[in-house]
């Protein structure tokens, strides 16, 4: 009998660890592996295939007594949430060790990187690109086309970036990665830097992950005879949102302040230390083993449209089966939130999901046949972003959603483009007098600034125009995505929920 029990960030905070020092206690031999996903079921015990959960410390005795049938859910590879996936990234979620080496290669480890020293820098390029893949960051930019990109710039130094900045609420599978699956994404930067020049990685990662930052430090120390001449180092930012856009990271690397620089030039000609740099995120770096082990095809093969592979996408918020759900792009979303979500854990009704993080755009169920897919998406005014689903019941009230968008751009703006740092603020304030009914003269500012500011109230109408435009202004005028999407999620509210914001529906509202 030998008990698995995952030590990722999320099962620890469940518990896991006085579950897994209770079965030691008792004398039954434990392992840690990386989290099958399943985040509902945690702490999740997995006794020779067969999964027990949520298990707490007192469940330990019935289920070394084989006497805790009311917590088995079965063969966990057959358990429905897991048969309805298919997991390329996360093909050893569950099932290894995350720093042992045994493991990662007896599962098909450095295949990948092997195969790409072995058919040259031109050739993996190709690969990457006849794969379909794009970053999964949240742009979707083709990563085949970031590196042909850097391969074909002159440069004495050319660097890797991983950007483990993940900050979008609602999101975890960066984290899932560096924490389970560590040598996998040190594999996709060792291959990333044959294809293109480069000698140097860094991988950036947020202070609020540090089971993560342990986990890749050591599996670095581990893999670095096999990486070489290939180097990477770990660098941990202070948490600013912003560091999340990619010129703002790379300042942040260089020991800058975190803001946005303005492009051109594109980093991949002149990034980081003014070298031609890749910046991918951690899944579309991981991705690559797969990519070059098995074939560009095999990749493209899963999919949707212009959208190929898979996406890992994380269900979070107000719903029954929260966790990691990789598979094809194309499945819709209400299949995503009702089907292999469970609906909302509070069994209330759906009435949003945010897709994309906190500057993504809200959903009303109407549109839960909206495949999941980059096009689509777009179409739909949304965006897919990082792939984080959140999901709010009937009793979420939407201008308040809408107030929270405009105040988290506020604090996180880096302050250097006056769309973000200014109308930010301004759209707060202006979501608040919306909740206030509209503006009153005898409530405006008295400082002396002020002393030209229209002395009259503002209708409720006026309010929901000035916001309107204000977010046309952030959306065409932002330096970059903090600035540019905070619109998407203030204008899906008012758009959807007009009744929140105080005003009848209108088709005017629906088409704006």
């Amino acid at each position: 009998m030998i008990v698995r029990i995952a030590d990722d960030a999320a099962a620890i905070a469940c518990g896991a660890n006085a579950v897994a020092a209770a079965f030691a206690a008792a004398g039954v031999p434990v392992e840690r592996v990386s989290s099958w996903g399943m985040h509902w079921l945690e702490p999740l015990v997995d006794l020779d295939g067969t999964g027990f959960g949520p298990v707490t410390v007192a469940d330990v005795p019935a289920i070394v007594e084989n006497a805790a049938q009311h917590l088995s859910i079965g063969m966990i590879a057959e358990h429905p949430f897991m048969v309805a996936q298919q997991r390329l990234t996360f093909a050893r979620a569950g099932r290894t060790r995350p720093l042992s080496l045994d493991d990662y290669a007896a599962t098909g480890g450095w295949l990948g990187l092997s195969y790409a020293r072995a058919i040259g820098p031109a050739a993996i390029v190709e690969a990457v690109l006849a794969s379909g893949l794009r970053g999964r960051g949240g742009a979707g930019f083709p990563a085949g086309i970031k590196w042909r990109t850097v391969a074909a710039t002159p440069g004495a130094r050319k660097y890797i970036v991983c950007n483990a900045d993940e900050g979008d609420s609602g999101t975890f599978a960066d984290r899932a990665l560096m924490e389970g699956d560590p040598f996998c994404l040190i594999e996709g930067m060792a291959i990333a830097a044959h294809a293109v020049g480069a000698a140097k990685g860094y991988i950036y990662v947020r202070s609020e992950y540090p089971h993560a930052i342990q986990k890749l430090c050591a599996a670095i120390d581990l893999s670095r005879t096999l990486l070489a001449p290939f180097d990477v180092e770990v660098r941990v930012g202070a948490g600013a949102y912003v560091c999340g856009e990619e010129t703002s990271l790379l300042n942040s690397l260089e020991g800058r302040r975190g803001e946005v620089r303005a492009k051109p030039p594109l980093p991949a000609i002149e990034g980081l230390f003014g070298c031609p740099t890749v910046v991918n995120n951690v899944l579309t770096l991981a991705a690559i083993p797969f990519i070059l082990a098995e074939g560009a095809q095999a990749y493209a093969d899963y999919g949707f449209g212009k959208s190929r592979g898979t996406m890992p996408i994380q269900l979070a918020g107000n719903i029954r089966h929260g966790g990691l759900f990789e598979t094809a792009f194309g499945v819709t979303l209400g299949a995503l939130v009702n089907d292999i979500g469970g609906g909302t854990a509070s069994g209330r009704p759906v009435k949003a999901v945010q897709v994309g993080g906190p500057l993504g755009a809200y959903i009303h169920p109407d549109q839960f046949d909206l495949p999941f897919d980059y096009e689509a998406f777009t179409a739909a005014d949304g965006l897919i972003g990082h792939g984080g689903i959140v999901v709010f019941d009937d009793s979420a009230d939407m201008l308040v959603q809408a107030r929270f968008a405009m105040e988290f751009c506020a604090v996180e703006s880096c302050g250097k483009c006056t769309p973000c740092r200014i109308g930010a603020v301004r759209g707060r304030e202006t979501l608040d007098r919306i909740r206030a009914g509209g503006r009153k003269a005898q409530a405006l500012e008295a400082m002396p600034q002020m002393h030209n500011a229209l002395g009259k109230d503002r209708s409720l109408a006026d309010e929901i125009a000035l916001i309107t435009d204000l977010c046309e202004t952030m959306k065409e005028g932002s330096l970059c995505a903090l600035g540019g999407f905070t619109p998407y999620p203030v204008m899906s509210a008012l758009r959807h929920w007009p009744e929140d914001f105080g005003i009848a529906r209108t088709s005017e509202l629906q088409d704006s």
